[in-house]
């Protein structure tokens, strides 16, 4: 949720290749021998629907791995090597590879940490210039997120899309928290309501806030990401927080927003929705939540896709079972009796 983010899934067989370093046609190349005895560069070519020049170099490519080797009966035939033998050695490689990288990373990481008490003020913030150098910050930091990642984000969109946001959902999925607050605003988006309750599906904790002071990305408590706009011409850009007093007020203001926020809890699992009001049925019960997170009738029309006056008729209808003749009685009645 800190963009908001669309689910994408890639394949899976090209992502194991992907990660062996393998390209699109390499991978298609291997697969084709697999699946035959043995073929020639022509017969490869045809079967892919590429050139025999592409061919020929996915061939070449393969024999320098050793997933192919030429064919005993004859030279311009090609066969492939056991995926078991073959494909497990590139792994070894590239699990090698890691692991020197692994240490490369903590022996850097142990210099920086050692330079990092020597920080003058004007090291303690980086700039960053630019919407694609701000986005790309934006990734990397998610990327590189171990336990948690805190948000604020605001209703416009300055570097990054959702659909771009790809970074979240994989931190997410190799267990990161997520805390993060949205601007009430940023429902009146086209799926952004659906991303939230995507986030939320997902374990993370969302809240609601009337406005958010700033945009903001707080990773593992060690780096943070102000996104800025600034100027008539709108130019974007971003100040990098390293570990100082100003990250520890940045912290402390996500804190305080996230505290004066409100949860928003979606579905049949909530607390909410298990304890619901007498004569409600689970539909309401889910607009009644959404009322108290502070959502405009047509932010949740668009979340439960319905139309806008479905949805004015069943606040009346939470009106009428509270007893409430305004919103702001509803809200009194809600926590009177425990609702919420």
């Amino acid at each position: 949720m800190t963009g908001i983010r669309q689910r994408r899934h890639a394949g899976r067989g090209g992502i194991v290749f992907d990660v062996l370093g393998l390209g699109e046609v390499e991978e298609s190349a291997y697969r084709a021998l697999v699946e035959v005895p043995s073929t020639d560069v022509a017969a490869l070519a045809a079967r892919l629907g590429v050139r025999p020049g592409e061919a020929a170099t996915a061939l070449a490519s393969l024999e320098r791995r050793g997933l192919a080797a030429r064919s005993s009966a004859s030279a311009e035939h090609y066969v492939a090597s056991p995926p078991s033998v073959a494909l497990a050695a590139l792994v070894v490689d590239r699990q090698e590879e890691l692991r020197r990288a692994e240490v490369e990373i903590a022996a850097l990481t142990e210099a920086y940490r050692r330079t990092e008490s020597d920080r003058s003020v004007g090291d303690v913030v980086d700039v960053v210039y630019g919407p694609q150098a701000v986005a790309q910050r934006f990734m990397q930091l998610q990327a590189s997120a171990r336990s948690e990642v805190l948000g604020l984000t605001k209703a416009e969109v300055i570097a990054i899309s959702g659909e771009e946001n790809t970074a979240e959902e994989a931190a997410v999925g190799r267990g990161v928290q997520f805390r993060v607050v949205l601007e009430r605003a940023a429902f009146d988006r086209p799926g952004f309501a659906a991303a939230a309750e995507a986030a939320l599906a997902d374990g993370e904790e969302v809240r609601v806030a009337p406005e958010v002071p700033i945009r903001l990305l707080v990773v593992d408590r060690q780096i943070a990401l102000v996104p800025l706009v600034s100027g008539e011409a709108r130019a974007v850009g971003a100040l990098l927080v390293h570990q100082s007093g100003l990250l520890d007020a940045l912290m402390a203001l996500f804190e305080k927003v996230w505290n004066d926020s409100v949860p928003l809890v979606l579905g049949t699992g909530g607390a909410l929705a298990e304890r619901p009001p007498t004569g409600l049925t689970a539909l309401d019960s889910r607009i009644f939540g959404l009322l108290l997170a502070g959502l405009t009738d047509q932010a949740i029309a668009n979340m439960l896709d319905m139309s806008l006056r479905t949805v004015q008729r069943r606040v009346r209808v939470l009106m009428d079972v509270a007893g409430a003749d305004t919103r702001l009685q509803l809200g009194f009645q809600a926590a009177k009796h425990g609702w919420a």
